[in-house]
Parts: C-alpha cells; structure tokens; sequence
C-alpha cells in the first residue's frame, strides 16, 4: 500500500521543501493543507484550518505520518500531535521554539504507550545541527561544552514566518546552561566571531533562544555549557536585529502588530539583498570534552546554499526513514535524542549533503 503523508502548512516555504525531499526520496502520496485554496500545487491540496479539529482529526487518521510545518510555533498548542497519538499516527515538525517543545514533550509517556514516534524540531537548526553534535559527542570519553553557531543569507529562501520567528525570539531573555547551572541571557546579546566555511569566513554570532538550548543539556547530561548563536549576512542585519533586541521598547516587541510590520518590512530588504549575498546557511558546531585523557575540540561544519531545501532535507530524511521501517522510536524525543548517528550520515550523503570534520 502507499504510504500517506499530510504535511500541515505545506504550501509556506518550508513546508514546500520538505514536501520536495519527499517526493524525490519516497513514493510517498503527499497531501498539503492551506487556509485557502491552491490550485497550483503539484501534490493532493486539502483545505484546513487548524481550530477546525473534527476535520484535522479526520485527516490526521487517514495518513500514515504527519509533518507540522505550520508556524510560527511560538503560538502553536500541540494539538496536532495529541491528535496523531491517538490516532496511533507518527508525527514530525518543524518547530523551533522552546514553548512549544516544552509543550510537546508532555506526552511523551502517551506517546510510547501507543507506539507513536513523534521526532521535534526537525529541519536544519534545530535539526540537522542536533545530529551534528550528537556525531561530535559520541568521539569523545566524556563531553563537557556545545558550541553551535547559526549563519543565514538574507531570507534563507524562506518566507514571512520566519522572519516573525526572528523577532518573536527577541522578546524575553532566556535560561542557558553556563558552567553547570541555569543562568539568564538576554537574545542578541554577546556578539562573538565565527570562522565559517568559505562563502562567508569570520562573521558575528549572538545568543538567540532556541530549543536545543535546553533539549541538548537534557540528552547530555554530563556536558557543562551549551552555547546557541545565530548571525545573519550582511552584517547590517545584525546590528538592526541587535537595535530591536536592545533598543526597541519592549511593549513595541510584544504587540503583534509591531512584529508583522518588522517582518514584512525586513523580508522586504532581503529581497533585494538575496541578489547579492545569496539564501545559504552554515552551521558550525563545536564540542569540547576529554579524549584518551587530553582535552580536545572536534569541529562540524555544513554549508548548503539554501536555507528551506536544507530544512527540507533536515525533515524530510526522517520522514524517510519512518516511511521505510528503518527508524522507530515511540515516545516524544528532539532529534538528537532519537536519531542514530549511522542513519543521520546515511540520509545526509543520499542528499549530497556534506559535512566537514576535523579535530583542533
């Protein structure tokens, strides 16, 4: 029989990628949701509006996965996956907040009694960049600090929403394991430089809240510091991004209509911008720990010239996994809690997706 796929949100860019890893590694039959119509898509297109729950709960139970791609998920409640669990349905997503992994892990305990794997924060970061460090983690005899860094290129290919995540991310400081405790940082604070692989050598990096903040020190307990950075090129976006972080009066970054005004106004520059710096991402993790009684640094890095296709692949290789029986795991887990490192390598060189290793 045909495996049957509902990505939720599929018709936004992200949505759209994932949608395209699949078709191009599954013979899976792939429907999308919309509040509206759409009639230009190449997959099956399904009307939905997520409060309607006896339609979302009707197509949740005729598929065989589903992947939530509709963000941002700041707002989201994790009704979909409730759903799918009881619905004995696997589940994805995209999410990239701490709010709504906090919420998702709750039903971790219903979601192993019903056999349902549901893998959070899947896509390129958190994603990708998770499994990233699990592979620096298992090189070593004891682990003591992650570094990751995060760079993107203009809009990275993708649309609005993700620019409502960048600002929404700056509005309250966040809990960061320093030093073996919980410590308060402030978002786009700390500017620190990077050596990125070529396109974009040494660039700037600030603290930016997300959820591998916190799920990191969770699935390595004995590591003592997780640092998570994000910078954007060209560099002026930083120093914009810093000015709304630390200038901007707070009640500006909490009303909603301040961060749809934001959004729309940036992802405009970066139309404009794209032309000339490109929609990429790098990510360069670090791990540092204790190797046959030395310290040492082992270093990962990936670049990949679109931001949405990496995210896409980022999902769309566990989605891949699950479709073909090669990766179970009931419960609620991050990805680096449940996603080996042989099948993690073995998905990414099938999407040509290459990443440098070496030790300092």
């Amino acid at each position: 029989m045909t495996d049957r796929v509902l990505i939720i949100g599929g018709r936004g860019r992200i949505g759209g990628s994932v949608a395209h890893d699949l078709a191009t590694h599954t013979q899976a039959e792939i429907t999308i949701t919309g509040r509206t119509s759409d009639n230009a898509t190449p997959y099956r297109f399904l009307t939905l509006d997520l409060a309607d729950v006896e339609k979302l709960r009707q197509a949740i139970a005729s598929s065989n996965l589903v992947i939530h791609c509709a963000g941002p998920f700041h707002y989201r409640d994790a009704n979909v996956l409730k759903i799918c669990i009881e619905e004995g349905v696997n589940y994805l997503d995209v999410s990239d907040h701490r709010s709504f992994t906090s919420k998702a892990l709750i039903y971790h305990e219903q979601a192993e009694k019903a056999g349902v794997t549901a893998i959070i924060n899947t896509g390129i970061f958190p994603g990708i960049s998770n499994s990233m460090v699990r592979q620096g983690i298992e090189q070593f005899d004891t682990a003591e600090k992650i570094h990751l860094s995060y760079l993107v290129s203009g809009s990275g290919g993708a649309g609005v929403t993700v620019m409502r995540t960048t600002f929404l991310g700056l509005q309250s400081s966040f809990d960061a394991w320093i030093d073996g405790k919980w410590l308060t940082v402030k978002p786009y604070s700390e500017r620190e430089g990077i050596n990125f692989p070529s396109p974009y050598g040494r660039t700037g990096v600030y603290w930016f809240d997300m959820p591998e903040t916190f799920t990191l020190p969770h699935a390595f307990p004995e590591v003592k510091t997780v640092i998570t950075k994000f910078g954007s090129v060209p560099d002026f976006y930083n120093h914009l991004t810093w000015i709304a972080a630390h200038i901007f009066p707070k009640s500006w970054m909490r009303n909603p209509g301040a961060i749809e005004f934001l959004a729309y106004v940036s992802h405009g520059m970066t139309d404009v911008t794209n032309r000339f710096t490109g929609i990429g991402v790098a990510v360069h993790s670090e791990v540092t720990g204790q190797k046959d009684g030395k310290t040492a640094v082992y270093c990962s890095d990936l670049v990949h010239e679109n931001t949405s296709v990496a995210s896409g692949c980022g999902t769309g290789s566990i989605a891949q996994l699950l479709l073909e029986g090669k990766f179970k795991k009931p419960g609620v887990f991050p990805v680096e809690e449940a996603l080996p490192t042989d099948l993690f390598e073995y998905t990414m060189q099938s999407r040509n997706i290459k990443i440098n290793q070496n030790w300092l």
